[in-house]
C-alpha cells in the first residue's frame, strides 16, 4: 500500500496560526481518506514550518474497493402498469445497467418501489485525491486570509508558491491557485534556497533536513532548547527563563534554529522586571536570563532562523535594537511619574471604552458601584474584603491607559498601573489589585492573588459582558471579537478558586443595572428576560467548560450537576466533586438508572395527558412496596436537606442511595400506569415527589 504526501508551500505564515492549521489539515486529510474508502486507520504525520504545511499518510489504498449498493427507483405503481414495465421502469433499468427483468421490489415507509443491486467500481486513489484535496485545503480556517491573484477567487493565509502531492512515486494531478503539484519542494530560504526533489513520500523529512529545514515542530523545539542551554552556559550559574508561549512562537518562526547570547547595560535593571521582560519577550522575541536567585540578569537569548552568527553581527544588531527599546521604556517611565494615577482618572473621559458604551471614566464609575454591591453581598455571607481599597482600585484601574508606557507597550496595561501605584506609595492591597485586574488571561493562568484583586477583576469583566450582551454583541461560533468567552472564563475561575459566594445571575443583573439611565442604555437591544436567558446560557457553557476541561469531571457528572443548578460556581464545583466520588458505587448507579426511569415515565404520562397528584396521598397507596417507599421519603429528605445546608454533598448523596432497596422493590412490585385514574395519578405523584426532593444536588437521570 503506497504512502501519500501533501505539502503546501507558501510565503511566511504568522506563527500564531500555524499549529491549529497543521492539525486541521491533518484531520481533514485523514477524514477524507476514511470517507472516500482509501483506508480506515492510516498512520498520519503532520509537519509545519513558517513556509509550509505538510501531511504524510502511510499505507493508504491504491484505489477504492468495489462496492455493491441498492439503488431505489420509482414506485411499483409508476414502474408497472397491468403487469408490464412502463417507460419509467425501462429508463431506470438503463440508468443502473441491468435488465428490466432483474429489477427488485423493496418496501419502505413510503410504499413499494423498484430497486436494483449494482456494483460501483472503485476509483484510483490519485483520481479521488485530485478531486477532493483542493476543497479540503481551501476549507482550512484562518483568522485572516488573503487574495493575491487579481481577479481570482482563491484565498489562503499567504500566497501559495509551490505544491507537492505524491502517492508513492506518482504525482497526484492537483492544481491550486495556478500551481500544479510536483515532486519538488524548496529548502531553507537562506541556507539552501533551491528546489529539492523528493523521491518518495517517506523521504520527505530526510530530504528537507539536508536542505536546512527541520519539518517536525517537536524536533525544532528540542534543537532550540539545546541551543538555549548551550548559549546560557557562558554565564556561570545562570539559566534561561522558561516561557512556553515564546518557545512555541520561535518554533513557528524558524526552519533551522540556532541561538545567540546578547547583553544589555546593568543600568536598565533599575526598571521594573515586568517592563524589561515584556520588551524582550513581546517585542523582540528574546528569552530572559536569570541568575541563581531568580533575579533578572543583564543578558538575553535570541533564536535565529539560520545556522549561527560566527561574526557576531546579528548579536550586535539585536543589542542595539534592545538598547533603543529600553531607553524608550525608561524615558516613558520617567515622564509618566510626573502625573499621578489619581490625576489621570480625569483623562479617562477622553478614552473610549466602546463606541456605544461610553468612556473608560464611565466604566470606572460602574465598576466602583458594582464593587460596592459585591462587598455588601460578600459581607452578608461571611466574606470580608478591604472595601475601601477595592473601590479605590476600581477608580484607578484604567488610569494607566493614559500613560506613555502603556501606549507604547500595550501588553503592560494593568501591570503598569500596579507598578505606578507602588511607586506612588499607594497601599499594597490597592496596587496588587490593579496589577492583577486582567487575570486570569486564560484557564492556565492564575487568578488575582488578593480578594480585592479578585473582586475588581470580576466587576470589570462583568461590566463588559453586561454591556456587550445588552447591545446584542453575543459571541457566536468562532466569532468573539471582544473576547467575552475569555472574560467569562476568568470570572468562573476567579470565583471558583477564591471560593466566593457570588451568584452569576445577580452579578450580571447588577452589571446591567450599572448602565441604567446612561446614554448607552438607549442603544440596548437585549434587556429583560432575553438578556437574562442569554447570559444564563452563556455562563452555563463557561461553567461546563471549567468543570470538564479544567477540573476534568466526566460529561455525565457535569451535566447532572449543572441541570440541578448552575448559578453558584463554588457550590457547583463542590456538588460535582461529591457526585464524581460516589458515582462508581453500585447503589448510586442503580439509583441513577431508576431516576432516569422515573423521568421517562413522567414524560410519557405528560405526553399522554395523564394527571399527576400533587401532592400525592400516601394513604391512597395500595401495595406494600409503594407504602414503604412513601414512608421513607420524609425522613430521608429531611436528612438530605440538613446535609445539603451544610454543603456535605457526599454524605447527602449516600443518604439518597439508602432508598435503593425500596425503589427497586417499587419497580419490581408496582405497576404505575394502571387503568385506575386516581391510583395512577397518585403513583405518578409519588415518582414526581422523589424527583423533586432528591434532584437539588444533581439530576441523577442525566448521569
Amino acid at each position: 500500500m503506497p504512502d501519500f504526501l501533501l505539502e503546501i508551500g507558501c510565503e511566511e505564515i504568522p506563527a500564531r496560526m500555524i499549529d491549529a492549521a497543521r492539525e486541521e489539515l491533518a484531520k481533514r486529510v485523514i477524514d477524507m481518506i476514511s470517507r472516500e474508502r482509501l483506508g480506515t486507520s492510516p498512520g498520519i504525520s503532520a509537519f509545519s514550518t513558517p513556509r509550509r504545511l505538510a501531511v504524510l499518510a502511510s499505507g493508504i489504498a491504491a484505489s477504492q474497493p468495489d462496492i455493491e449498493e441498492q439503488v431505489t427507483g420509482p414506485s411499483v405503481k409508476v414502474a408497472f402498469k397491468d403487469g408490464h414495465p412502463t417507460p419509467a421502469a425501462e429508463a431506470f433499468a438503463k440508468k443502473v445497467g441491468v435488465e428490466v427483468g432483474r429489477l427488485e421490489r423493496v418496501t419502505n415507509p413510503k410504499g413499494e418501489y423498484i430497486a436494483a443491486t449494482v456494483t460501483r467500481k472503485g476509483r484510483s486513489a490519485s483520481e479521488v485525491l485530485s478531486e477532493f484535496l483542493g476543497k479540503e485545503i481551501s476549507a482550512i480556517y484562518w483568522p485572516k486570509n488573503m487574495y493575491w491573484r487579481a481577479g481570482k477567487p482563491e484565498r489562503f493565509v499567504r500566497p501559495v508558491r509551490w505544491l507537492v502531492a505524491m502517492i508513492g512515486s506518482d504525482i497526484v494531478p492537483l492544481e491550486i491557485a495556478g500551481i500544479r503539484a510536483a515532486s519538488h519542494t524548496r529548502g531553507h530560504r537562506l541556507l539552501n534556497p533551491g528546489e529539492q526533489t523528493i523521491s518518495a513520500p517517506n523521504q520527505y523529512s530526510e530530504t528537507l533536513s539536508k536542505a536546512g529545514v527541520i519539518v517536525t515542530p517537536s524536533d525544532r523545539e528540542y534543537r532550540i532548547r539545546k541551543a538555549l542551554d548551550a548559549a546560557t552556559r557562558a554565564i556561570p550559574g545562570a539559566r534561561w527563563r522558561e516561557d512556553a508561549e515564546l518557545l512555541k512562537t520561535v518554533v513557528n518562526l524558524t526552519e533551522w534554529s540556532s541561538a545567540i547570547l546578547g547583553s544589555f547595560d546593568h543600568q536598565f535593571l533599575s526598571l521594573p522586571e515586568e517592563v524589561l521582560v515584556t520588551v524582550m519577550r513581546d517585542h523582540q522575541k528574546y528569552f530572559a536570563i536569570e541568575d541563581e536567585s531568580g533575579k533578572l540578569a543583564p543578558y538575553f537569548l535570541a533564536v535565529l532562523n539560520t545556522d549561527g552568527d560566527p561574526d557576531g553581527l546579528i548579536r550586535h544588531g539585536n543589542e542595539r535594537v534592545l538598547r533603543a527599546r529600553f531607553n524608550d521604556a525608561r524615558f516613558f517611565w520617567d515622564i509618566d511619574q510626573k502625573t499621578t494615577l489619581k490625576h489621570r482618572t480625569e483623562m479617562l473621559k477622553a478614552v473610549t471604552f466602546q463606541k456605544d458604551l461610553g468612556s473608560y471614566a464611565a466604566k470606572a464609575d460602574r465598576v466602583v458601584a458594582l464593587i460596592s454591591k459585591l462587598a455588601v453581598d460578600l459581607a452578608g455571607r461571611g466574606t470580608k474584603l478591604e472595601r475601601e481599597a477595592a473601590e479605590h482600585a476600581g477608580r484607578l484601574a484604567k488610569a494607566d491607559l493614559t500613560t506613555e508606557l502603556v501606549k507604547e507597550f500595550t501588553e503592560l496595561q494593568g501591570i503598569v498601573g500596579g507598578l505606578y501605584a507602588r511607586a506612588q506609595g499607594l497601599p499594597h492591597s490597592l496596587a496588587d489589585a490593579i496589577y492583577d485586574q486582567y487575570k486570569p488571561v486564560s484557564m492556565e493562568d492564575a487568578p488575582p492573588r488578593t480578594l480585592e484583586g479578585a473582586v475588581l477583576s470580576i466587576a470589570d469583566k462583568a461590566d463588559t459582558i453586561a454591556g456587550m450582551f445588552a447591545l446584542g454583541l453575543v459571541p457566536s461560533g468562532s466569532k468573539d471579537p471582544f473576547a467575552l468567552r475569555r472574560q467569562a472564563n476568568g470570572i468562573v475561575k476567579t470565583i471558583a478558586e477564591h471560593k466566593l459566594p457570588v451568584s452569576i445571575t445577580r452579578l450580571l443583573a447588577e452589571g446591567l443595572g450599572g448602565y441604567h439611565g446612561s446614554e448607552a442604555s438607549k442603544k440596548f437591544t437585549q434587556t429583560g428576560e432575553a438578556y437574562s436567558e442569554a447570559v444564563r446560557t452563556f455562563f452555563y457553557e463557561r461553567l461546563e467548560f471549567y468543570l470538564r476541561e479544567v477540573l476534568g469531571f466526566a460529561y455525565g457528572v457535569v451535566n447532572a450537576t449543572l441541570i440541578a443548578d448552575a448559578d453558584d460556581v463554588v457550590d457547583a464545583v463542590a456538588r460535582a466533586q461529591a457526585l464524581a466520588k460516589v458515582r462508581p458505587s453500585v447503589d448510586f448507579e442503580a439509583i441513577a438508572v431508576s431516576f432516569k426511569r422515573m423521568k421517562n415515565i413522567l414524560r410519557q404520562a405528560a405526553e399522554a395527558g395523564r394527571s399527576v397528584a400533587q401532592p400525592f396521598a400516601p394513604v391512597a397507596l395500595k401495595e406494600d412496596a409503594e407504602k414503604t417507599l412513601a414512608a421513607q421519603i420524609p425522613q430521608v429528605a429531611a436528612n438530605v436537606n440538613a446535609l445539603r445546608g451544610k454543603r456535605q454533598y457526599e454524605e447527602a448523596l449516600l443518604e439518597i442511595a439508602r432508598l435503593r432497596p425500596s425503589i427497586d422493590a417499587f419497580f419490581d412490585k408496582v405497576m404505575v400506569m394502571v387503568e385506575d385514574d386516581a391510583l395512577r395519578a397518585n403513583r405518578l405523584g409519588l415518582l414526581q415527589t422523589l424527583l423533586q426532593e432528591f434532584s437539588s444536588i444533581a439530576d441523577f437521570s442525566a448521569v
